[in-house]
């Protein structure tokens, strides 16, 4: 048996133009994760991650911390969705700045909404596949890890896939799934076990790395 450890990626800069890249506090959760797998000595046979560039940077900041020299394998089917398409096919007024706790509150009720009229079939965003396509690619990464690898791996992701896969695992409504979405912490560690004929849910959304005192303004959630 193995673990599959699936990591969100660190903060990256919400309300930014270019939301795609790690804040200053993101480098420094990934690189304190990495510092934490090295003092508990884990080690994995393969690393994966998504394509996006806060996905490649929260290795790269993870991997120094770590110590390690593993090359990571990029797959698109751990891409987050694009939120942008999904409000825009909502057709809602804006939610305002999202940068405010009221903008950012109002941003999120949207993204709900446009959540779940997608996994319902509802809306279309442009640029983006099926809701079910969607969830079955994400599924098809973790199955795949699951028939070839015997020992550890990690896995650096977004809140959408690895909500997704934990609902998968759970056989959690869509409503469900959405919350488990919203919810995931930055550089959050979900453990899910694993052998050649199953996986199985371990640990969801744990911040081991960031559980001192002096870490505790280092828990973020975009």
């Amino acid at each position: 048996m193995g673990t599959v450890y699936l990591v969100r990626h660190a903060q990256a800069s919400f309300g930014d133009d270019d939301y795609d890249r790690l804040s200053p506090l993101g480098w420094r959760q990934a690189q304190r994760l990495g510092e934490y797998l090295r003092a508990h000595g884990v080690r994995v046979e393969r690393v994966c991650t998504g394509t996006l560039r806060r996905h490649r940077e929260t290795w790269e900041a993870l991997r120094a911390g770590w110590g390690v020299a593993l090359e990571a394998q990029a797959l698109t089917a751990l891409d987050e969705y694009d939120s942008a398409a999904l409000l825009e096919a909502l057709h809602a007024p804006p939610a305002g700045d999202p940068t405010t706790p009221e903008g950012y509150r109002a941003h999120f009720r949207l993204l709900r909404d446009a959540l779940r009229g997608w996994m319902d079939g509802v809306i279309s965003p442009r640029g983006m596949p099926t809701y079910e396509a969607w969830r079955q690619a994400t599924v098809a990464v973790l199955d795949e890890v699951r028939r070839s690898c015997r020992g550890d791996v990690l896995i650096v992701s977004s809140g959408g896939p690895i909500a997704t896969l934990v609902g998968h695992l759970l056989g959690a409504q869509p409503e469900t799934t959405i919350e488990l979405n919203l919810r995931l912490r930055n550089t959050s560690v979900t453990e899910v076990a694993h052998t050649p004929k199953r996986c199985a849910l371990v640990s969801f959304n744990t911040l081991p790395h960031l559980s001192e005192p002096q870490h505790r303004d280092w828990i973020t959630y975009a």
